[in-house]
């Protein structure tokens, strides 16, 4: 009697790229997902402090004077900077992990499918620092390695990708006109005015965090569940 031989796995229909070879975003996906807390509770904080500007500024609008107001504003314009200075580094802090997850992320997708991507693999980094195109070169490279990290013979949506981008792009405009027409205040009125832009830029980097957190999430689940199915090209030897 003849034993069947057994059928054989089936395998993606790219190979890697020279150069490129699986290694698991897990950890660097769980330290993105804290750093982007971080960033929420500062924003957070942010929000507070706003508020405590917006108040303020809006009874020296009004006319009330005093002392006790006086020493109001002073509080809300340390807590307003205080809360500027811990964005900035939590941001900071945040950017440099996401983009070594980023980058883990580009290349595990490289080996899924070497042919998706329609960005080179140094837009993963230089992307987010060109003008212009970092206003659509990131979103398209996380799209790209979505796709490349869905189950095979499947193509999954860009919508948790799409609603991220849109806020993360809403909050940064949002945050620039806010910041410039705080500069150019001159009267109470004209401050609250800014604070206030910067209360809603502020909600909206919360949201676009929270959203990237989902991202992060479910991209990084993608790739290591893929790489246990075990369905995966030969790894390069040397």
């Amino acid at each position: 009697m003849t034993t069947p031989m057994p059928a054989p796995r089936p395998t993606p229909p790219y190979s890697a790229p020279p150069g490129a070879w699986l290694r698991s975003p897990a950890a660097l996906g769980r330290a993105t997902v804290v750093l982007l807390g971080l960033v929420i509770a500062t924003d957070l904080f942010a929000c507070y402090a706003d508020w405590l500007e917006m108040d303020v500024t809006g009874d020296l609008a009004d006319g009330v004077t005093g002392t006790d107001v006086i020493d109001r504003a002073d509080r809300a314009d340390a807590l307003y900077g205080i809360a500027g200075i811990a964005q900035g580094v939590a941001l900071v802090a945040t950017a440099v992990v996401y983009l070594c997850w980023l980058w883990r992320i580009r290349v595990n997708a490289e080996v899924f499918d070497a042919s998706g991507h329609r960005m080179k693999r140094g837009w993963t980094i230089g992307a987010w620092f060109c003008p212009v195109v970092n206003l659509w070169f990131p979103r398209r490279i996380v799209a790209d390695s979505w796709d490349a990290s869905a189950p095979w013979g499947s193509r999954s949506g860009h919508a948790p990708v799409n609603a991220w981008w849109t806020l993360w792009l809403l909050s940064l405009l949002g945050d620039q006109y806010a910041e410039r027409s705080y500069r150019q205040a001159e009267a109470a009125a004209e401050l609250r005015e800014a604070t206030t832009t910067m209360l809603f830029s502020d909600c909206l980097d919360i949201v676009a965090a929270v959203l990237a957190i989902v991202v992060v999430v479910l991209l990084t689940r993608m790739q290591e569940r893929k790489v246990r199915s075990g369905e995966l090209p030969a790894p390069p030897l040397g």
